[in-house]
């Protein structure tokens, strides 16, 4: 019997691949879902029967429910490095691009993932590997795919039953393993055809979209991420797990030459931003259940008294600016070292205009 090991997502795309090699005689599957600071987890879907209108479900729920193979998680988080490095590369022509190359960083996401994969293959003695990518995705063309793959070093090795016939034969449909005809020739705008192949093998088809799955699609992220990447370069210091959750955050302000403003404004925003204190953060938030709170972090023992004065009245008029109904008179914060018990007030009045910000060097990144 062959053995495969499926790269999985809990996309939809990842489960329809999935079951069509299941379908295949004599294949064994075994999954692996890799996990990275750039991925979230496949953690809500919609449901009739939830209150909220969801139901929580994991990557391995899904896995089992769905695909009923055995499944294996691996974090990559050591890796994430490898994985943003082309965000700060010069280009060719030795420029700093002013766009974030998400395509370029997609291709490299997937080498790594590939060499993770086919190191697992290896481990497990399974004879290949199967994806749910899709040919189009991303902007990357069949020959694209297949060169990353030839990159990572598993040519041949990498069945991506969805578009298989816009690409050459693996080694698995050569020997026979796989039956080429029962494979598909989707390309990305293929969406609805998937979408209805998945409802014919029974499969929930509440999307798992890109958008939510993968951080450096979010239009914002991949900047920042730069502008991380630059600054701890500069400071020549480990660029974090934590740091790297801040920049999913909507409201991420920057203030040169080191300090950072992050603002949860909603009950989910704060809920999570709670997780990411560090004991030298500075906590600043505004009375009342719809009250924003921030996080402040800066090298505050290279400041003066003054000097952190200034960055707490700052961010307490950025935190100000984001009450419901901006108040025009002042406001009252109270704020804190995460390291201390004291909390301290003061009054502020929030900025009026985002014209008003940039006279404070602070921007929203």
């Amino acid at each position: 019997m062959a053995k495969a090991v499926s790269l999985f997502s809990g996309s939809l795309a990842s489960i329809v691949a999935t079951k069509l090699i299941l379908q295949q005689p004599n294949i064994e599957v075994r999954i692996l879902h890799l996990r990275s600071p750039f991925f979230r987890e496949y953690e809500a879907l919609p449901s009739p029967l939830s209150e909220t209108g969801f139901t929580h479900r994991t990557v391995k729920d899904i896995a089992h429910e769905v695909c009923k193979a055995p499944f294996r998680s691996q974090n990559v988080k050591k890796d994430f490095r490898e994985l943003a490095w082309l965000v700060h590369q010069p280009s060719p022509n030795g420029m700093k691009s002013q766009r974030f190359p998400l395509k370029q960083t997609c291709s490299n996401c997937r080498q790594l993932l590939l060499k993770k994969a086919l190191r697992y293959m290896k481990r497990v003695g399974a004879d290949f590997i199967i994806t749910g990518e899709v040919v189009g995705e991303r902007g990357l063309t069949g020959a694209e795919i297949e060169k990353l793959t030839e990159l990572a070093g598993a040519k041949g090795l990498v069945l991506r039953p969805l578009s298989a016939k816009l690409l050459s034969e693996t080694i698995p449909e050569q020997k026979g393993l796989i039956d080429r005809s029962q494979l598909k020739g989707f390309r990305a705008s293929d969406a609805a055809k998937i979408r209805e192949l998945a409802r014919q093998l029974g499969v929930d088809i509440s999307d798992f979209p890109a958008a939510r799955r993968c951080k450096l699609t979010v239009p914002y992220f991949g900047p920042r991420l730069r502008d991380l990447l630059k600054e701890e370069e500069e400071k020549k210091s480990k660029l974090t797990v934590n740091a790297l959750e801040l920049l999913e955050f909507p409201l991420y302000y920057k203030c040169p030459p080191d300090v950072t403003i992050v603002v949860g404004c909603n009950d989910e925003e704060k809920r999570r931003l709670q997780n990411f204190f560090l004991p030298e953060d500075l906590r600043l938030y505004l009375l009342g259940p719809r009250g924003p709170m921030a996080l402040v972090r800066a090298n505050w023992k290279e400041k003066s008294p003054a000097e952190i004065q200034r960055i707490i009245q700052l961010a307490a008029r950025v935190a100000a600016s984001h009450l419901n109904g901006k108040p025009i008179g002042t406001v009252q914060a109270h704020w804190r070292f995460e390291n201390s018990a004291e909390t301290f007030r003061i009054s502020v009045k929030p900025f009026q205009s985002p014209h008003e910000l940039e006279e404070h060097q602070l921007k929203l990144v």
